[in-house]
């Protein structure tokens, strides 16, 4: 079995819809990284100092393969990437080995053969 990384930065408001849909689409399970910060292709206006930015999530999704772009897609949906400005992103990587993933293994075959 092979997987793929799916890395989201979202919106903090967001985090729990992106999951919720990702884990519908096939993700089984992520971890999520508070409070991270992120500049877009515009820098973020300041007040006397102060920089007027949202809170950002990372959140790390291990997936199968197949099931990679189709959550991908829901993610970015979901995150409403495309119709928004500087409200998230979404990539996945390939993923050469993993380990301490056995039953996840047991759920995905499953999930994976009524896929295919």
């Amino acid at each position: 079995m092979h997987f793929k990384l799916i890395i989201a930065l979202v919106e903090q408001s967001e985090t729990e819809a992106v999951l919720e849909a990702a884990r519908t689409a096939g993700a089984t399970g992520s971890t999520v990284i508070n409070q991270a910060r992120g500049e877009g292709a515009e820098q973020q206006q300041t007040f006397f100092g102060l920089t007027l930015e949202t809170q950002r999530d990372v959140l790390l999704l291990l997936v199968e393969e197949h099931l990679a772009r189709s959550i991908l897609e829901t993610i970015a949906e979901v995150g409403r990437f495309e119709e928004r400005k500087g409200c998230g992103i979404a990539f996945q990587v390939d993923v050469e080995d993993a380990v301490g993933i056995s039953h996840q293994i047991r759920v995905l075959a499953k999930k994976v053969e009524e896929e295919l």
